[in-house]
């Protein structure tokens, strides 16, 4: 069981650092970049983006995190100790609440974006993109923080984890 605390804690620790890394450099790298951009150029990017993203990397480390989080709170429950698990609970919360976010929110808007049509048909490309933006943004900006201080509770957990087993 102790094997399986401590790879259950690295994987979660692991994809659920990368999930934030990845929504974190689009709250302060990419959507300020793409904001500086015209219509055009912001519309025809994102629909790339969101293209792009969804492959084998993305969903190991999207989907992997909740399943080794699941297997961590599990193995922290059973036989671990249960100060660990409670870091690994509330990283397990704050990652869902991300979860949640993508799926209520963050993939409706991409598939509205998508839904609009190549940018050199769109009519209104101003319009599109202000549909999308600004509500895409600060829902980004709460997937990032709550899968940093997922990431931070496992980060913490493996402290702990590391003192107990020693």
């Amino acid at each position: 069981m102790k094997a399986l605390a401590t790879s259950s804690l690295l994987a979660a620790t692991l994809a659920t650092g990368l999930m934030a890394g990845l929504f974190a450099a689009f709250a302060y790298a990419v959507m300020p970049g793409l904001r500086r951009g015209d219509d055009r150029t912001f519309v025809a990017a994102m629909q790339q983006i969101n293209k792009a993203i969804l492959n084998g990397w993305f969903m190991t480390c999207f989907l992997g995190a909740i399943l080794a989080l699941a297997l961590a709170a599990v193995a922290q429950w059973s036989g671990g100790d249960r100060r660990v698990f409670v870091f690994v609970l509330a990283a397990l919360v704050l990652y869902l609440a991300m979860f949640v976010i993508t799926a209520a929110v963050s993939v409706p808007l991409n598939d509205e974006l998508a839904a609009a049509g190549q940018p050199d048909r769109i009519g209104d490309l101003a319009a599109v993109r202000e549909r999308f933006e600004s509500g895409w943004v600060a829902w980004n900006i709460a997937r990032a923080v709550t899968s940093t201080g997922a990431f931070g509770c496992l980060a913490w957990a493996l402290v702990l984890h590391g003192r107990s087993t020693h």
